[in-house]
């Protein structure tokens, strides 16, 4: 039988199935750079956005909040310059995957002679490898790359990879600009609701709710209109919209930018020592529906890396409320989940872990071989080694002075103790150490 050549009438139905079903803040995307709305300095005569349209595309980086545009600005360059358009997340992506996109692009050039903007959602989390194997299809133009991130790219992205790419500042949705999205979804409700009415406050409520999130906004309103389905009402009313932001005051889309924007508001406040802040934000993950052993995973790294041997029990109570949650879950674990949290930030802070980790990949980078002393070596298969280990259990409080590295690291030092919390006897033994002959072994 011959291969059809018409139409897919099964493909185009279920196309039609999934965009009716899709959420409103997808079937409201703009289209062209005029409808994106909030963005005036990018899509203004003079902006970037207008200009890399009408001119010719490049690699961007797009960084800005959540919700503001940036995915959509991306769609919007890819069907200007007639490109096609792929996407990766950097959540669940590696080098292979970028290998194969790159690939499938260099592919394309030669059978079609179209190009391929690449766009890569949470780009700061790729670590520093995986930005680097961007570097050559982005140089030679395999791809263009458009990076989403609502981190500072200066501090989240490689400089290699900055150099590349424009780095393109999206802002906040304004007030003006929210109530024009959602007077624009509104005006095309029978698309997505039916012919209803609402009162005149809600739209106005809603973008002062939503925090410069267009995104949250249309998500607001379109989980209104359903309260209103619910209750076969005649129209919207604030009494439905206040039922919403009761019900969804804390959500966030949990693998998306506000999960990992309140993520990092969380450590932030750890870090910095602010207990109730700390609290806060670790409410606000569990209240927007967050797996808590995330949540508990992220404190067991941190009591190691902004507190670490400056408090070791530290890590004792982040280990603790991951037993207590696997033991007992929620909500009884929420207690031992805020004993490590306030733990943790009232802890002295010490990065001491992490900062001899770099060192020590310096080390291992520069002297990657170096011979073990003789007197350390393994005498079951060198019984002949003549040089003698001192067994520090024999000498006065369990200390001899010898040798432990190779010689070549002498004027080396990988780990240095902050002057914090326990540290600071850390500090006092290893500086009276460093000083002491071996004869006299100091506590």
């Amino acid at each position: 039988m011959p291969k059809s050549t018409g139409p897919d009438l099964f493909s185009d139905a279920g196309r039609r199935d999934r965009e009716n079903a899709a959420p409103l803040a997808w079937r409201m995307r703009p289209t062209t750079l005029d409808e994106l709305a909030g963005q005036d300095h990018l899509t203004g005569p003079k902006g970037i956005l207008r200009n890399l349209v009408e001119h010719r595309l490049r690699s961007a980086i797009f960084y800005g909040p959540a919700g503001t545009g940036k995915t959509t600005a991306a769609g919007i360059l890819s069907r200007a310059g007639r490109m096609a358009f792929s996407t990766l997340s950097a959540v669940e992506s590696g080098a292979s995957d970028i290998r194969q996109a790159a690939e499938r692009a260099r592919q394309r050039w030669g059978t079609d002679g179209q190009g391929t903007l690449l766009f890569v959602d949470e780009i700061h989390r790729f670590n520093k490898a995986q930005q680097d194997v961007l570097l050559p299809y982005v140089e030679d133009g395999t791809i263009v790359l458009v990076g989403a991130t609502t981190e500072n790219p200066w501090a989240a992205l490689n400089s290699a990879l900055i150099s590349r790419c424009l780095l393109v500042e999206f802002k906040a949705l304004g007030l003006s600009a929210l109530v024009s999205l959602l007077n624009r979804a509104w005006e095309r409700r029978r698309d997505w609701w039916r012919d209803g009415t609402i009162d005149a406050s809600v739209l106005d409520h809603i973008a002062r709710r939503s925090g410069g999130d267009g995104r949250l906004a249309l998500t607001i309103l379109e989980r209104t209109a359903w309260v209103a389905d619910a209750e076969d009402a005649a129209g919207i009313a604030m009494e439905h919209l206040n039922r919403v932001w009761e019900d969804s005051a804390h959500y966030h889309d949990t693998g998306g930018d506000r999960h990992y924007d309140i993520t990092s508001a969380l450590i932030k406040s750890i870090r910095g020592s602010d207990p109730d802040a700390a609290l806060y934000w670790m409410g606000r993950l569990l209240a927007g529906g967050d797996d808590p052993k995330y949540l508990v995973r992220r404190l067991l790294v941190h009591a190691s890396e902004d507190i670490g041997l400056a408090d070791s029990s530290a890590m004792q109570a982040a280990s603790a409320a991951w037993t207590a949650l696997n033991a007992v879950g929620l909500p009884e674990a929420r207690i031992p989940i805020a004993h490590a949290v306030l733990h943790l930030a009232l802890a002295p802070k010490s990065n001491s872990v992490v900062a001899a980790l770099a060192k020590l990949d310096g080390v291992l980078a520069r002297w990657p071989n170096l011979e073990v002393p003789d007197h350390l070596r393994d005498r079951h298969y060198r019984p002949d080694i003549r040089a003698v280990y001192q067994y520090p259990h024999d000498y006065p409080h369990h200390f001899v002075s010898q040798r432990y590295l190779p010689s070549e690291l002498d004027a080396v030092t990988i780990y240095e103790p902050s002057d914090e919390g326990e540290e600071r006897e850390i500090q006092r033994r290893q500086t009276l150490r460093h000083f002491s002959d071996g004869d006299e072994n100091p506590v």
